[in-house]
């Protein structure tokens, strides 16, 4: 019975973790289809794209699901911060299916450009949809990108376990996806040559999934011919890991024992009552 009356809020989480995560792939690789096939925009634009994405998602699924929108900050909030083991699965499958239709709307949309920019549906366009070492034509190899990733994606969770750390100087009120917004886009100005800043195998996987089953039959290998489709989900989880557990060797022991209320959320300004309250 208990079981049972658990199992509506964890659907009501894993809905906000899909939804969220859709919303963010909607715009991510929506402007890299733009940019990339359409010819609209540059480096900046898909940047600043990513950023606006994970700051409209984390908006749209924080309340509910804590927004992590990222198997990477699943398995980290699990292992550093406390959120529940048995959700790690069910959140990651969430996320991943949230890109993989994403993708699908990006493909459907954009389908007249992609055919007239790369009509074989080749590596040429490959990028649009998933991650490549170099990006597609610079010399970087598939170690290479396994590196940048769990560097990467190592900065990403250092930065947001400090940033939604209520025991730190937490954004005020619900300003904290805004913050982690431009996280991500200084880590795509950053970070953004050796493999394209993936830092989330959701993001990554999903929409390759969905470049395969509609055209792109080199969609799980590079332009080396090396299989490369692991690489954005390895290393991102290993980097996770990595940094989350440097915040908490390098930050977070040191800081008072009063943290929010409930692990692996986005604070907002009720929390930050709460801990003041406590202190």
């Amino acid at each position: 019975m208990a079981q049972r009356m658990r199992l509506p809020g964890l659907l009501g989480e894993l809905a906000a973790e899909f939804a969220g995560t859709m919303i963010l792939i909607l715009f991510g690789v929506g402007v890299v289809a733009q940019v990339v096939a359409g010819g609209i925009g540059d480096h900046d634009s898909i940047a600043w794209a990513w950023g606006l994405g994970v700051t409209l998602g984390v908006y749209v699924a924080a309340r509910i699901s804590g927004a992590h929108l990222n198997p990477a900050v699943t398995l980290a909030l699990a292992a550093f911060k406390g959120f529940e083991w048995r959700k790690v699965l069910p959140y990651a499958a969430a996320q991943t299916l949230g890109a993989f239709v994403a993708a699908l709307i990006v493909r459907w949309n954009y389908s007249e450009v992609l055919s007239a920019f790369d009509p074989g549906h080749t590596i040429k366009s490959q990028g649009v949809f998933s991650t490549l070492p170099g990006n597609g034509s610079l010399p970087v190899d598939m170690w290479g990108g396994f590196r940048d990733q769990i560097i990467g994606t190592a900065i990403l969770l250092f930065v947001i376990l400090a940033l939604t750390d209520l025991r730190q100087n937490a954004p005020a009120a619900n300003l904290a996806p805004v913050v982690i917004g431009l996280l991500v886009v200084g880590i795509g100005m950053a970070w953004g040559t050796n493999a394209g800043y993936a830092i989330n195998p959701a993001r990554d996987f999903g929409p390759r999934l969905a470049s395969f089953i509609t055209g792109y039959g080199t969609a799980f290998r590079d332009q080396n011919n090396d299989l490369y489709f692991w690489v954005p989900i390895v290393g991102p989880l290993l980097g996770g890991l990595g940094g989350a557990g440097l915040y908490q060797l390098l930050i977070g022991r040191f800081l008072p024992k009063q943290g929010p209320p409930e692990p692996g959320r986005v604070p907002t300004q009720s929390d930050a009552e709460t801990v003041s309250a406590r202190q």
